[in-house]
Formats: structure tokens, C-alpha cells, sequence
């Protein structure tokens, strides 16, 4: 399960999946709404759960389920400076988590919790990393919306620590600039070779800062161009963190489309080395062998679906529904299969994946 979440996150991803899980989630700002518009849309949604449950499920555990949920309600903190609330119960268990983000109201039974938001409100701190090359040093950072991080590399401080690997006669000094652009240019393959251990580690957008002369060598020699967001020419080797911050504000500001560059870039390579699924028929195969690294999905994908014969095959549902192979939104499914085997999850906006039919799947293998 992927260790970003807060406890609280992780205790609703990892309940038990015991039928019937509800989920509410819906918009919840008090300190901008009239507490008794939000109560009156409370009591709408308990009693739109009520209606379902008694419909489908014997009256002791419908019962049992909806005391629940009106409890919850009852004690709700008006007080929060929060955008929205997601309200979880299930005959063995009740969480309430106030969120961050903005949301859509969502009232779904099903036999696992509905985890889309609580997933989306943990990737609205950015994450990216920076790379600062001058012909002097190299420093690579990992940043959020917060703070920059100094990661600390093996990567020799300078290019002149490949003083020693140049030819003799160059290192004789028959040409001193031969000699800098080869010590430039071991500099740079070294740092290069660098980025791979730490992409794996952060498979994350990449910003590289240098003078227009190193990063036009950096360009033709680099393995991860489809990593790099940007390059920012200059000259930043004395530029502090407050200043280096200020200089990236504007690419973090603009955040969405910086990172939807990046899933697009990540998507593209992945097609070529045949490790992708498409639609959610075939994400959803990959993802049930546990072959996910990465899900990418429109924020408000929603796919109704039945099972089919087999735990790796469903297809679009069709009324009338068969209640025992029914899934509501097969997507929310797929997300917790592939946190559940170690990968990972973005959002975009919708349309950004319609050539992907909504839904796409980076494998492992």
C-alpha cells in the first residue's frame, strides 16, 4: 500500500470489504454554507441510503447500518475549515474523513469503500524533482508545493573530479578547451547515468537548470528527456533555496498542465515498450494479475460493470443489474487493486485521455 497516506486514509483503503459498505461523499464547507442547507443535504443522502439498503438487504443489517450513518451525522464537526466530507459505514466498520479538495456528491453501496477522493486529495501536494548543473557542481532537489529537499547523490561535485579519465594528451594541456569540454562532457554522462538510480527511486517531473551551453550538451547526451518538463537556462549556481523556489513558482502554479505533460510523456513510452492497457476491459485484466505500476484515469471516470466468468474479465453493465455481479464503479475497484499491489495512481482532466478510452495502465512487466 503506498506509504503517502495518512493513517486515517489507510485505515478506510484497507477495511475488510463487507457488504454493504456506504459511501457519502459530498460537499462540506461551513464556514461558506448555511449549517442548515448542509444538514438538509445530509438527511437528503441518509435517506436515499436508507431507501437502497432497505430495498436490497435483509431489514437487521439495513437497520443496523443506517443507525450508523445518522450517529455519524449527528456528531459532524461544523467547524471545519474543510471542502468536503466522505462518510464510510459498513456493518464492521465507520470513518469520517474532512478533505481538502472540492468534490462531487457520490452516495455508492457497494461491497468496498469508494476511495477515489480520499486518493485524489493526497496528490494535490506536487511533487517534482530539480536538477541544477553548472560546470562546477551538481545538485539535484526533490520539491513540493512546500519545500525543495536536497537529495544527496554519488555524482562528483565538479568535472574536475574526471581530471584523471581524459587522454594524456589532452591532460597535458596541448588544448584547454578540448580538455574542459571532455571533463564537461564526462561530468554530464556521469550525472546522467545518476538520474537513473534516482527517477527509479522518484518517478516524478523532472526540471533541469543550467547555462544554455551545458544544457545543450545535457539535451543531446540525456537518456530521460520524456522525464523533463522544462529546462530553465541560466545561471543558478549561487541561487539559494527561498530564490530557487520564487524561479519554479510559476511552473508549480501551473501545475495541471506540467504534470499532464509529464503522464502523457510517461504514457507514450510505455505504448512503445508494449507495457500499457487501454480501456477499462483491458486495465482491468492487468490490473487483477497485479501487473500495475501506474493507473492513470479522468478524475470523474465513473464505468458501471458486471462480472464475468472469471475475476479478470467484466463487462459494461446493462439493465436490469444483477445484484450479485454488479459493480458500481469498476474503476474504484482497479485503483484499489493497484495501490493494494504496490503502484500508483494519477488524475486528469476530462478528455485528456480520450484517445485511451478514459483509463490507461503502465505494467510493471
Amino acid at each position: 500500500m503506498n506509504t503517502d497516506f495518512t493513517p486515517e486514509i489507510k485505515e478506510v483503503l484497507e477495511a475488510l470489504h463487507y457488504r454493504p459498505a456506504v459511501s457519502v461523499i459530498m460537499p462540506f464547507e461551513p464556514k461558506m454554507s448555511v449549517k442548515t442547507a448542509l444538514t438538509r443535504d445530509l438527511k437528503r443522502a441518509a435517506q436515499q441510503v436508507e431507501h437502497e439498503l432497505m430495498e436490497q438487504y435483509p431489514d437487521e443489517v439495513a437497520l443496523m447500518v443506517i443507525q450508523k450513518l445518522e450517529a455519524i451525522i449527528s456528531k459532524l464537526n461544523f467547524n471545519t475549515f474543510k471542502k468536503s466530507i466522505a462518510i464510510y459505514v459498513s456493518p464492521v466498520f465507520e470513518k469520517v474523513l474532512y478533505l481538502d479538495i472540492a468534490v462531487e456528491e457520490k452516495i455508492i453501496i457497494d461491497e468496498s469503500f469508494e476511495i477515489r477522493d480520499l486518493v485524489y486529495s493526497k496528490k494535490q501536494l506536487h511533487k517534482y524533482l530539480v536538477l541544477l548543473i553548472s560546470s562546477n557542481e551538481s545538485r539535484m532537489f526533490l520539491g513540493n508545493s512546500k519545500d525543495l529537499i536536497r537529495i544527496v547523490s554519488n555524482t562528483p561535485g565538479s568535472a574536475e573530479a574526471f581530471k584523471n579519465d581524459i587522454p594524456e594528451r589532452v591532460a597535458n594541456f596541448s588544448d584547454v578547451n578540448e580538455r574542459k569540454e571532455i571533463l564537461l562532457q564526462k561530468f554530464l554522462h556521469h550525472i546522467d547515468n545518476t538520474l537513473d538510480i534516482i527517477l527509479k527511486a522518484y518517478p516524478l517531473p523532472l526540471f533541469v537548470l543550467a547555462t544554455e551551453k551545458v544544457l545543450g550538451h545535457f539535451k543531446k547526451l540525456t537518456k530521460h528527456n520524456g522525464n523533463v518538463i522544462d529546462y530553465l537556462h541560466g545561471n543558478y549556481e549561487d541561487t539559494t533555496l527561498p530564490k530557487l523556489g520564487q524561479l519554479l513558482k510559476p511552473y508549480i502554479t501551473n501545475w495541471k498542465k506540467v504534470q499532464t505533460k509529464d503522464l502523457l510523456n510517461q504514457l507514450e513510452e510505455a505504448a512503445g515498450k508494449k507495457k500499457l492497457a487501454e480501456g477499462m476491459r483491458d486495465v482491468w485484466r492487468e490490473a487483477m494479475n497485479c501487473k500495475g505500476r501506474l493507473l492513470l484515469v479522468e478524475k470523474n471516470y465513473m464505468y458501471a460493470a458486471e462480472r464475468g466468468s472469471s475475476d479478470e474479465i467484466i463487462y459494461k453493465a446493462i439493465k436490469p443489474y444483477n445484484r450479485y455481479s454488479y459493480i458500481k464503479d469498476a474503476v474504484d475497484d482497479v485503483i484499489e487493486k493497484v495501490l493494494e499491489n504496490g503502484g500508483d495512481v494519477e488524475f486528469v482532466d476530462e478528455g485528456v485521455l480520450k484517445e485511451y478510452q478514459h483509463i490507461a495502465l503502465i505494467l510493471f512487466y
